[in-house]
């Protein structure tokens, strides 16, 4: 088995039913010799493209001792679905190797493993319970204040920032490029293709359309293509990115902090992709017209804080590129947990307030 832990001599179930008190006990123990779960209440089950499972343990007096709390998530694919093996075993390394060793803005984590090999793919990860810290899980339907939006900025910069050029980026050598031809997951329409065409006809997406894509929706392929290309050539010092950065991923704690989880596509990369995808689609139209230089300028002030000094009129343009980000992931959503128009609108309008169609070869 490929997997951090040496001591597990079981492969992580792929059914959920096969999840009770004593697997987890000898799970657990991989890592922390002694522990012994007594006994494994499900409080919770969400199903999705992966699933996750709030639990409530109880533990003998070394799982206490361990710091592993009463209530934890469990998270793995036990949706039945191959696809979603390969992100839970992306999302399980992110823990292991990236989480515990940069300042990132993610819940805490007590276990995470995974089997990568012939025989086949899972990730696990046991992360703490969020429900009854009393926080908010954040949706897209909901915009933030642009209060709310400054605070997660100046998180988002600390995490750009400190992973910038980081040596550890490249010694993960599972960590993929962000829009690289090898990074299957990023080239949504190979994988959505007929998701494309059929909300390309879509009469209320349509009427809400871009110059950009005015005329011939397709023309956003051509951009997104170009986008692509770009990200490639570029040769400069690459940061770690969240790379699915929208409300719906998130959690406000109650102090206001913003935690990111579902790193199921996490990235080395450009924070372009990050910072626009959140900013444009997490705050109204009028809010973002408003206070969106500010808003960067916040964001690159955050970012020098930690030795990393760009100016504003490069970040500007490569903010005006990154839209097309944004009207290629709410095109193509099919996330029923998370409402698309809105959001779609959102980047729709930045578009053609931005006149991000000027950006790209579209004739």
């Amino acid at each position: 088995m490929s997997t951090p832990s040496s001591q597990r001599s079981e492969r992580l179930p792929l059914d959920f039913a096969q999840v009770n008190a004593e697997w987890l006990t000898r799970t657990l123990q991989s890592q922390y010799p002694g522990v012994v779960v007594n006994s494994l209440e499900v409080l919770e089950f969400i199903v999705g493209h992966t699933s996750k499972a709030r639990v409530k343990l109880s533990l003998n007096q070394a799982g206490k001792d361990a710091g592993i709390p009463d209530q934890v998530c469990l998270k793995a694919n036990w949706s039945g679905s191959p696809l979603s093996s390969p992100v839970c075993v992306n999302e399980a390394r992110f823990y292991k190797e990236l989480a515990s060793k940069l300042p990132l803005p993610a819940p805490i984590c007590f276990f995470a493993d995974w089997d990568d090999d012939a025989q086949g793919q899972q990730g696990l990860i046991i992360l703490e319970d969020l429900v009854p810290e009393g926080g908010e899980f954040c949706t897209s339907a909901r915009p933030i204040t642009l209060d709310d939006m400054a605070k997660s900025l100046e998180g988002m910069a600390c995490m750009h920032g400190a992973s910038w050029g980081h040596p550890e980026l490249d010694r993960q050598t599972w960590l993929q490029t962000a829009m690289a031809p090898d990074t299957a997951t990023d080239d949504y329409w190979s994988m959505m293709e007929d998701y494309f065409a059929a909300h390309n006809r879509i009469p209320e997406r349509v009427a809400m359309f871009p110059q950009l894509m005015a005329g011939d929706p397709n023309r956003l392929r051509a951009a997104f293509r170009q986008q692509c290309e770009q990200e490639r050539a570029y040769k400069g010092p690459l940061c770690l990115i969240h790379g699915d950065a929208h409300l719906g991923n998130s959690y406000r704690r109650p102090n206001g902090e913003r935690v990111w989880f579902d790193w199921q596509i996490v990235r080395k990369g450009r924070p372009w992709r990050d910072i626009t995808y959140f900013m444009i689609g997490s705050i109204t139209i009028e809010d973002r017209r408003k206070a969106e230089r500010d808003l960067l300028k916040l964001y690159l002030d955050g970012l020098a804080k930690q030795g990393v000094k760009i100016s504003f009129d490069a970040m500007w343009e490569e903010y005006r590129r990154m839209v097309v980000w944004g009207l290629v992931a709410w095109q193509s959503n099919i996330n029923p947990r998370e409402e698309t128009m809105g959001p779609l609108e959102r980047f729709c309008r930045a578009a053609d307030d931005l006149e991000t169609h000027k950006l790209f070869n579209l004739d």
